[in-house]
């Protein structure tokens, strides 16, 4: 049984205070204490990517990618984490989520919170830092190249991805 610690930090826009076993993963927390099921178990040792949500060490900070199944809850002390409920719904799907379903980007879908908290987050850095047309490609590539979709959605991802990008003005350059 490991020993418990107060944690406080924010999920989806929403302050959480926590006593937690010092080794609960966040992915445990979020689905059993908080109800957000999206966020999926898969590995379970950071490989697949499944897991992926997005996380502000400060509220100017740019978000990174956090593997839930491998951050315990405890280290999160401050911090500020967006899962995949915290960018669209069903009734009012991101515009990520809306071009995966319009490219048919997904067979199953297990793999695909992760692929759209990874594009969410490519987003962001293309807004403060945007890429060359001819580096767009590898952009999407470094943001969700180790993303494993077992159904092989790879190369429709990849084009919806790129269809969200070029049509946000700023983010390719000439």
């Amino acid at each position: 049984m490991s020993d418990l610690v107060p944690v406080q930090f924010h999920v989806n826009g929403r302050p959480v205070r926590a006593d937690v076993p010092t080794d609960l993963p966040l992915v445990d927390f979020l689905r059993e204490e908080l109800g957000l099921s999206g966020t999926r178990l898969c590995c379970g040792i950071g490989v697949c990517k499944a897991c992926t949500v997005a996380a502000r060490r400060a509220p100017t900070s740019q978000a990174q990618p956090m593997l839930a199944c491998s951050t315990p809850v405890a280290l999160l002390q401050g911090q500020s984490i967006t899962t995949v409920e915290g960018t669209g719904s069903i009734d009012h799907p991101s515009r990520v989520q809306q071009a995966f379903l319009d490219h048919f980007a997904f067979q199953c879908g297990y793999c695909t919170p992760g692929f759209v908290m990874a594009t969410e987050m490519l987003l962001g850095r293309l807004r403060v830092q945007p890429v060359r047309r001819e580096q767009l490609d590898a952009a999407i590539e470094d943001a969700v190249g180790q993303h494993i979709c077992r159904c092989t959605g790879y190369a429709r991802y990849h084009q919806a991805i790129r269809t969200v990008v070029l049509a946000e003005k700023g983010l390719v350059v000439a």
